[in-house]
């Protein structure tokens, strides 16, 4: 079902081009990972996704929007995996995206761990990843692909305000958004290592995703 909304929704609200690096490829038992950047981007990456012909993924999101009466319901229902941030409870999230993995499933994960705290509606390099991502390649071995996206600060960003401002006004503006899916990686050494290789990865997925839309500050990255 969050497929189908996004597929309905996204095109309504901006208009989406994909690129892949040549050797990209998304081989079943795969994690997904992109940069993150606006509540919107996550539609984007599963939009983007559906256009590859890609199965579904599974996605691992902040577990307060399981509390939302009709999304909760719908998350539950589909299998996403609710991550408690600060609890001893956030290993059973890396857990269940294990065994989703060894199913053959692909998971999606943010190794940013939240939004960044901004305002405006320019593009910024991705912040710092938190380990979860790391410790879900040491259990698994699993291959990381990394994805940017560039363009959903541009539906929705800043204040609450300017947030239901922005989606308001999308489907009259319709922002040019866009995917970019790089080369699958196998992450190596230390979990500081691969926590590192994981973020230069996606950094430079997410500047060229930014460069399709002209950003200046992916061009002088």
């Amino acid at each position: 079902m969050l497929s189908r909304i996004a597929d309905i929704l996204v095109p309504a609200v901006g208009r989406l081009s994909v690129s892949t690096d040549a050797h990209a490829e998304l081989r079943p038992g795969s994690i997904i990972a992109p940069n993150h950047t606006a509540l919107a981007d996550p539609a984007i990456v599963v939009a983007a996704m559906r256009r590859l012909g890609l199965a579904d993924p599974v996605i691992m999101a902040a577990a307060g929007l399981w509390r939302l009466p009709l999304l909760g319901r719908v998350l539950k229902r589909e299998g996403h995996i609710p991550v408690i941030r600060g609890d001893r409870r956030a290993s059973a999230a890396l857990d269940m995206a294990a065994e989703a993995l060894e199913q053959g499933r692909l998971v999606l994960i943010y190794a940013e761990g939240r939004l960044p705290c901004r305002r405006d509606a320019a593009e910024a390099a991705p912040g710092a990843f938190r380990g979860g991502l790391a410790r879900l390649v040491e259990r698994t071995g699993a291959p990381v692909v990394p994805v940017g996206q560039a363009g959903a600060r541009r539906i929705i960003s800043g204040s609450t305000v300017k947030q239901l401002a922005g989606l308001a006004t999308a489907p009259v503006r319709r922002p040019h958004l866009h995917v970019h899916v790089g080369a699958p990686l196998q992450l190596t050494g230390e979990r500081a290592m691969r926590t590192a290789q994981a973020r230069s990865a996606v950094t430079t997925a997410w500047r060229t995703a930014a460069s399709h839309l002209g950003e200046a500050a992916a061009l002088a990255a």
